[in-house]
C-alpha cells in the first residue's frame, strides 16, 4: 500500500501544475487586456486564443456595461475555478 501512495504523489503534482498553468495563462490574458497589449503580436494572440479556449464556459457569463469588467470577471472566474478545483483534485489524489 505504501508504494501506491508513493506513485500518486507525481500524479497530484501534475494535476497541480496543469491547474496552475491554466490559471496563469488566464491571469496573463487579463493583464495583457488591461494593459492594451497589441493583439497582432504572436504571443498576445496565442495567450488570447488559449485563454479563450480555457474560459469557454465562463466567457461572456457576465453582462457588465464595461468590457474590461467582463474580461476580468469572466476570465478571472475561470482562473479561480481552475485553481480551486485543480488543487482540490490533487489533494484528493494525494490522500489515496
Amino acid at each position: 500500500m505504501s508504494t501506491r501512495k508513493a506513485n500518486l504523489g507525481p500524479a497530484a503534482a501534475v494535476i497541480t501544475v496543469i491547474a496552475d498553468v491554466a490559471a496563469f495563462i488566464l491571469g496573463l490574458w487579463i493583464v495583457m487586456y488591461l494593459l492594451d497589449a497589441n493583439e497582432q503580436n504572436g504571443l498576445v494572440e496565442f495567450v488570447h486564443d488559449v485563454s479563450r479556449w480555457l474560459a469557454t464556459w465562463s466567457h461572456d457569463l457576465f453582462t457588465f456595461d464595461e468590457e474590461w469588467a467582463r474580461v476580468v470577471c469572466g476570465y478571472g472566474l475561470a482562473a479561480v475555478v481552475y485553481l480551486v478545483v485543480g488543487h482540490a483534485v490533487a489533494n484528493r489524489v494525494r490522500r489515496l
